[in-house]
């Protein structure tokens, strides 16, 4: 037996909707359930609320994702809603991530009943989950799953997440398993709709931005991957390194292997830094994470986060008074958010800890002079005005004129 148990990936903010999604499954249990409620209800929910293939209602596509066969159809389902389902949530947030689930539980029920050549009646979550689980994988694709492993004694292994969902999950379970041993009474059609729903829309939804982009998603880990493979691609031919480093001129000279294998493993170095750093500060350790940054420019400088992790690294400095530390987070945040809607207080920010905390009276006019034009909140500008009238008497200069500025 092999169970997930939790990943490694932080939740961004509480799973209140996925806690919903398997209170209603549960209560949906406890009320429809004959040994519970009652031998009537049997027929009542055969009849309304699960899935008639040959014949299915619109209320049917939905009810049937709530029904479940007994506790331990329940328990798996809910478990492995669990274990993926809050960090998704915590991405896509609270209504479109209901919207996702219960999308992917229609589209496995009309996946299945086309799949059927005579009657069946569906029920169960597992479409759903199945649809949560790839979303999971297209969503954090390099992440490590802790899965507890029962083989005559228990123990718990982290395997990456892409071997987890797709070797075991999806083929082993609902392919080469079914062929071998039979599929029994479980819909694996349905499985393999959800699974596909899950993986489609949530690349869409990374692909339009539906949801917020960033460097652990799939289309990133594509987009790494492809400029590794068109770099050795360049590299691979004759005389391109020396070109790339003495220009046209250089007598060309054979690739070495081990160098392309050396800038391969700086790129994979580099990428698992920036995942450890966002990681760390999804998870609330901030010092970590500030000091795996510094470990990350100190392999590529330049490196920039996202837009909420890298303020958050500048703040964290600015707040243990590591100015320098803070002003180069911060001038990275400028220069790559250049239109957030921070970038104007943060310019403002920069120029003051220039010019009050590290003296560097050009650097701090270059940002006064520019913010002092664009401020719009009086107090602000005031403030901007003042500091940039200080900085230019220690320059030696004319103090600014906001008629001409």
């Amino acid at each position: 037996m092999i169970l997930p148990i939790r990943t490694e990936t932080g939740v961004r903010r509480s799973p209140t909707a996925n806690v919903a999604l398997i209170s209603v499954n549960v209560l949906a249990f406890l009320l429809f359930h004959e040994k519970l409620a009652g031998g009537a209800m049997s027929q009542f929910k055969e009849q309304f609320l699960f899935l008639q293939t040959h014949a299915p209602s619109v209320t049917q596509f939905f009810t049937y994702q709530f029904m479940h066969h007994d506790i331990m159809h329940l328990v798996g389902n809910m478990l492995f809603l669990w274990v993926f389902g809050n960090s998704v949530n915590g991405k896509m947030g609270h209504g479109p991530y209901v919207l996702f689930y219960l999308g992917g539980g229609v589209f496995a029920g009309w996946g299945h009943a086309a799949l059927q050549d005579g009657a069946s009646t569906l029920l169960g979550a597992s479409g759903a989950v199945a649809a949560i689980t790839t979303a999971y994988l297209a969503l954090f694709p390099r992440s490590r799953v802790t899965v507890l492993i029962w083989f005559f004694i228990i123990h718990f292994v982290e395997v990456p997440a892409m071997l987890l969902i797709i070797g075991k999950v999806v083929i082993w379970d609902n392919m080469i398993g079914p062929a071998a041993m039979g599929s029994g009474k479980i819909a694996h059609g349905a499985h393999l709709a959800g699974y596909l729903y899950g993986f489609v829309g949530a690349l869409f939804m990374l692909l339009v931005r539906g949801v917020q982009r960033d460097q652990f998603d799939i289309l990133a880990v594509w987009k790494r991957w492809n400029q590794r493979r068109s770099f050795a691609s360049v590299m691979a031919e004759p005389g391109a390194k020396s070109r790339a480093q003495f220009g046209t001129v250089a007598r060309p000279v054979e690739f070495d292997p081990k160098m392309r294998a050396a800038e391969d493993a700086k790129l994979d170095e580099i990428a698992n830094l920036r995942e450890s750093v966002s990681d760390a500060i999804e998870a609330g350790d901030i010092s970590g994470g500030a000091a795996k940054y510094l470990e990350l420019w100190e392999k590529s400088e330049g490196q920039c986060m996202s837009e909420r992790h890298q303020l958050v690294l500048a703040r964290h400095f600015y707040g243990l008074k590591e100015f320098e530390r803070a002003a180069s987070a911060f001038d990275r945040y400028v220069a790559c958010y250049t239109n957030s809607v921070e970038a104007d207080n943060v310019r403002l920010l920069l120029g003051i800890i220039y010019a009050r905390d590290l003296k560097d009276y050009e650097a701090a006019d270059k940002h006064l002079s520019a913010m002092v034009i664009v401020m719009r909140d009086d107090k602000r500008k005031s403030q901007c005005l003042e500091w940039l009238r200080d900085v230019r008497t220690a320059l030696g200069r004319p103090a600014p004129d906001l008629s001409t500025e």
